[in-house]
């Protein structure tokens, strides 16, 4: 029988990049997993940091190119949607690359004024402010603004919005706005509109009883979201063309208009079989942009995008360790591993959100499928399926066996509610940051050690 390493490699081709096998154990961007997980334990959680900033220049040097190629007029601006990962070690490796960030609730502002106050960014930086706002966060709005934040754009989420900028805001020169378009959603969808944003048929409307007239205030942004994400399908374009030939209507009154932010939403690697042509999305994306424009007369806005899982979910996984192998009838074989998906990787439970899965060892054992298994008390925390097949396939092997999963870092942490609370009371992983030192070694950093009974006892009263 075949070996997993020579299953896996007729099924989907590997190795492939990013992972090799040497010596029968799984390396990832040339990181020892095995010596990390015989050095830390498991279940652990790492986050490779320079991955992060590769992504971010491999996404500027697609937009700068196809700007390029197209004669395109506008520039290109990329904003870093923090909602994806707000760990400062996460947002100070992306501001390493010359990036903007995009804000969706009212922390957000304490956050970026931290940084500022830490020479990690300057007041100049761009700061696009989404979201439905409380009052708290208008207020930090309003504050930083004053405070000198010269580039931060308040994204007008519904008309009421603009009354509190109105009454507050005093500047000598004008405060710039965006409006967010609300999105049509897709056809299988359980409603027609995003709740978020402002009808696209009263936009102009809203800005000529409102704005227009206001010395204050200066509409530079239009804003959209498709909630599909970009992809390559017929309602993506459609909706691209509807949101770009409003805004060529809207610039055609408002000269002030000059940025069209059209969100995130580009993909990441969720599979082995992932294969998204981004050099093709973003030249369309920018060609089409360009030839709409075109057709109604008006100049090519700049573009700003808000990534943020494709940002940050490749730089991180978590690695577990099979505890016991149960056979429970005369087909189904459980793993069940030291954690849980439900805990860890909540999006697998929500979402039936699909990850990169491989064994960190064994690779030269025959194969056979199995189940995994979390070990909360819990129906739903297990994990059978693979975004490539449709079951999950181990080493066939007596020995101890570990597994990871991959490219989980964008929102995993947050939603798990790192050093909360946990269901059935599992503790938070221990979490190791790597970085690259000059030489090429690595740096290891222990961002959080596993949550201990005393830090859940005091959270729960006992203590």
């Amino acid at each position: 029988m075949q070996s997993y390493q020579e299953f896996l490699d007729l099924s989907v081709g590997f190795p492939q990049d990013g992972f090799e096998i040497i010596d029968d154990e799984l390396y990832f961007h040339d990181l020892n997993l095995m010596e990390m997980i015989e050095t830390y334990g498991t279940p652990l959680r790492f986050t490779y940091l320079p991955i992060v900033s590769k992504k971010i220049q491999q996404a500027k040097i697609l937009f700068q190119t196809a700007i390029l190629k197209h004669d395109y007029r506008g520039s290109y601006k990329y904003c870093y949607c923090t909602k994806s990962s707000h760990f400062k070690h996460i947002v100070e490796e992306a501001l390493k690359n010359d990036i903007h960030l995009e804000t969706s609730s009212a922390f957000d502002m304490p956050m970026i004024d931290s940084l500022e106050r830490q020479g990690k960014v300057t007041k100049d930086i761009t700061v696009i402010c989404n979201g439905f706002k409380t009052y708290q966060y208008k207020q930090y709005i309003i504050d930083m603004i004053h405070d000198g934040f010269k580039n931060i754009i308040p994204v007008l989420d519904n008309k009421e919005e603009f009354n509190l900028y109105d009454d507050e805001i005093e500047l000598d020169q004008p405060c710039s706005l965006g409006i967010r378009i609300a999105a049509e959603e897709q056809p299988d969808s359980q409603f027609y509109t995003s709740r978020l944003g402002i009808r696209m048929e009263d936009v102009i409307d809203f800005y000529n009883n409102k704005i227009v007239d206001n010395p204050n205030f200066k509409v530079k942004l239009l804003h959209f979201f498709i909630n599909s994400g970009i992809s390559d399908t017929p309602y993506y374009w459609n909706e691209l063309e509807k949101y770009v030939t409003l805004y060529c209507k809207f610039k055609k009154i408002n000269p002030d208009l000059d940025t069209l932010d059209i969100g995130g939403g580009m993909p990441f690697k969720d599979s082995l079989v992932h294969d998204f042509d981004y050099e093709y999305m973003v030249n369309e994306i920018v060609n089409r942009i360009k030839q709409i424009c075109a057709h109604h007369e008006v100049m090519e806005p700049d573009i700003i995008t808000e990534f943020g899982k494709y940002t940050v979910a490749e730089a991180s996984g978590i690695l577990y360790k099979v505890l016991g192998r149960k056979l429970q009838n005369d087909r189904e074989k459980w793993f069940m591993i030291d954690g849980s998906f439900i805990t860890n990787l909540p999006d697998v439970w929500a979402l039936n959100q699909k990850y990169i899965l491989l064994p960190i060892n064994n690779w030269d054992s025959e194969y056979e499928r199995v189940n995994l298994g979390g070990i909360t008390c819990d129906g739903q925390d297990y994990y059978n399926q693979e975004a490539h097949t449709s079951s999950v396939f181990m080493p066939k092997t007596r020995k101890v066996q570990y597994l990871g999963f991959f490219h989980t870092g964008a929102y995993q942490d947050v939603l798990s509610g790192y050093g909360g609370i946990h269901h059935c009371l599992l503790p938070s992983p221990k979490h190791v940051l790597i970085r690259r030192n000059r030489d090429e070694t690595f740096n290891y950093e222990v961002f959080g050690e596993e949550q201990n009974s005393k830090q859940v006892m005091k959270l729960l009263g006992y203590q």
